[in-house]
């Protein structure tokens, strides 16, 4: 088994965006050339996460960002003092790291299955910690 440790840079866009990162996670596989084992990938950030969801159509997406806002709306008596509660609870829902297996060299994901990093409280520079 290979161990790795990466970091890899995110700039996002707009507040609230889920970024199709499995291109770059499978570069990772080919270049550290992982036969089997796991690959976890984690966000160190309070209002970010990353998840695995279907990638083949973009409005899935487009959904789920729409479900959430609906969900946990930015303006609702929050306390938090930074005004940026809403993303910490979506963080919290989507979670902050996900394990794929490798199987013979390739991210063992479903046929429509890819890893997003999720952004809630954007745009900013972002990180995710590959291991």
């Amino acid at each position: 088994m290979t161990l790795i440790s990466r970091t890899l840079q995110v700039a996002t866009k707009g507040r609230s965006q889920m970024i199709d990162v499995t291109g770059e996670l499978r570069k990772i596989v080919g270049e550290e050339k992982i036969e089997h084992g796991r690959m976890t990938v984690s966000v160190p950030h309070t209002t970010a996460g990353v998840t695995i969801n279907e990638h083949a159509d973009p409005a899935v997406a487009e959904d789920i960002l729409r479900h959430l806002d609906r969900m946990v709306p930015w303006e609702s008596g929050w306390r938090h003092a930074e005004g940026n509660s809403a993303a910490h609870i979506k963080t919290v829902l989507v979670g902050s790291s996900v394990t794929v297996r490798v199987a013979d060299g390739e991210l063992d994901l479903g046929t429509w299955q890819g890893v997003f990093f999720c952004e809630f409280d954007g745009p900013r520079r972002r990180q995710m910690r590959i291991m």
